[in-house]
């Protein structure tokens, strides 16, 4: 008898820990919703499993369902109150569901999030993540609410002692939003000469666009593309000369050299660049070109209505 409950027992745990290492393949592939019903099912027998739970919030998170991954959440921090990564994914869920609903009943949670973040923060003095929050979520309220850029810069400084490429970023980020634009360039190019990852790059290019500086960004993204040799790159600088209708036979030449290599992994689909294609022809008023391209662009993806709007210009050229 005592055998037969030994087997039981031991053939429910292993069921019980494949059911949530297939819950982690789940979402490792992006499949949350079969996590969520995986992890649903597994904490029926085991309520107080911790990373179940914490499993559980994320697939609700990626799922935008922001109620759900607050209750988990809160249960965590909740019961474990010193540990930071709780109170931050907690205050996460809370600033999401903020953003997602209309700006008076935002204003009853504010308090709720910025508490989860400093708490966050103030038990893990390495806790890069929360001090990253804090940045943007000083530097995006109005003064009013407890917005701060002397605070964001606070954590900016705090993350810039824990990772100098991350301090960089923040800052760049704080003096864009602060108007000031040449600290922020000044430190996005500090992370990129220190760190230079895509990211840093990404910064700077999309700090230049921001401020209608096109030329800079193609010079930026070629210097991207020089050291990392990313594919997507050809298509960020076809976008800006296409956009911005400079340098023209340069983009048209990175366009189709996307096309040439692309692959899944670049992100952007070839419609969209078939659709940058055809914004060059335009301003390079060929016609024949332009909707050449266009019409390969609708033909890839007929539901997106600005293919269609540059159609209608290009025929009236």
């Amino acid at each position: 008898m005592k055998k037969f409950l030994w087997v039981l027992f031991v053939s429910s745990f292993c069921f019980s820990q494949t059911s949530k290492e297939n819950a982690k393949t789940y979402l490792s592939n992006k499949n949350y919703e079969k996590a969520q019903q995986e992890l649903t099912s597994f904490l029926k027998t085991n309520p107080s499993d911790i990373e179940a739970i914490e499993l559980l919030g994320d697939a609700y998170g990626y799922q935008k369902k922001w109620d759900e991954a607050i209750e988990q959440y809160e249960r965590l921090k909740d019961n474990y109150p010193s540990n930071a990564n709780y109170h931050y994914k907690y205050g996460g869920a809370l600033g999401m569901k903020a953003l997602s609903i209309s700006k008076i009943k935002a204003l009853g949670i504010i308090g709720d999030v910025k508490q989860a973040f400093l708490r966050a923060a103030e038990l893990d003095p390495k806790h890069i993540d929360a001090r990253w929050a804090l940045v943007e979520l000083y530097v995006s309220l109005p003064g009013i609410i407890g917005g701060s850029n002397s605070k964001a810069l606070k954590y900016a400084n705090e993350l810039q002692n824990l990772s100098k490429v991350d301090g960089y970023l923040a800052k760049g980020y704080v003096y864009e939003y602060d108007d000031e634009p040449e600290l922020a360039e000044k430190y996005y190019k500090l992370a990129i000469k220190v760190g230079g990852s895509v990211t840093c790059y990404e910064k700077l290019t999309n700090f230049y666009e921001s401020n209608d500086q096109p030329d800079k960004a193609i010079g930026n993204l070629e210097e991207a593309q020089q050291k990392h040799q990313r594919n997507a790159m050809h298509y960020q600088i076809g976008k800006v000369c296409a956009d911005y209708n400079i340098q023209l036979d340069k983009g048209e030449k990175c366009l189709k050299a996307y096309l040439s290599n692309h692959s899944a992994k670049d992100g952007v689909p070839k419609a969209w660049a078939y659709y940058r294609l055809a914004q060059i022809y335009k301003h390079k008023k060929d016609k024949t070109e332009a909707l050449k391209w266009i019409n390969k662009a609708i033909a890839g993806l007929p539901k997106i209505e600005v293919f269609q709007d540059e159609k209608d210009v290009i025929l009236k050229l």
